[in-house]
């Protein structure tokens, strides 16, 4: 894959901003989907592990089918637009695509869900095992229980199936 949109380590936002809103003007007037966009660019912060530096956030009338089914369609756009950009990989976390505060409505849900795992793993002593998720949940999950005692975290399983365990420490 081509880095083109990073420069130095972080990204050519403009350059970003310039070929995304080609590409879901593009995309929105072909599907039909009633849907506006903005772009806000992130400032890095000294308190937050790779977080976004470009956030694209959707609204409009059809906001709901964005996030209905676990946002499974703005994954899928967000994931084309990646590709689309011929970004690597490695800096896929780097624009991230939002919609309603779907998004930090499930960081909420993953640091509580964590929370919960890691109580049962002390109160039971058995290993608590995450369904599979994308790495980026993930993440979360290890960020959130880096400094929990009692317990420690590991990823296992390939591709799509890779998922977090919560151990005994």
């Amino acid at each position: 894959m081509t880095n083109r949109f990073i420069v130095d380590g972080r990204l050519d936002r403009e350059g970003v901003i310039a070929a995304l809103d080609g590409f879901l003007r593009r995309l929105l007037r072909a599907t039909g989907l009633q849907l506006r966009y903005e772009f806000r660019p992130v400032e890095p912060s000294p308190d937050e592990v790779e977080q976004p530096e470009l956030v694209v956030n959707f609204s409009g009338r059809d906001e709901h089918l964005l996030t209905e089914r676990g946002a499974e369609l703005l994954k899928a756009i967000e994931y084309v637009a990646h590709r689309w950009l011929r970004l690597d990989p490695r800096y896929y976390d780097r624009v991230l695509f939002e919609c309603g505060e779907w998004r930090q409505m499930r960081l909420e849900e993953l640091k509580l869900a964590a929370r919960v795992a890691a109580q049962r793993v002390r109160e039971t002593r058995q290993p608590f095992r995450f369904n599979p998720m994308p790495a980026r949940e993930r993440r979360v999950l290890h960020l959130a229980l880096k400094d929990e005692p009692g317990v420690r975290t590991s990823s296992e399983g390939t591709g799509p199936r890779r998922q977090v365990i919560v151990f005994p420490a």
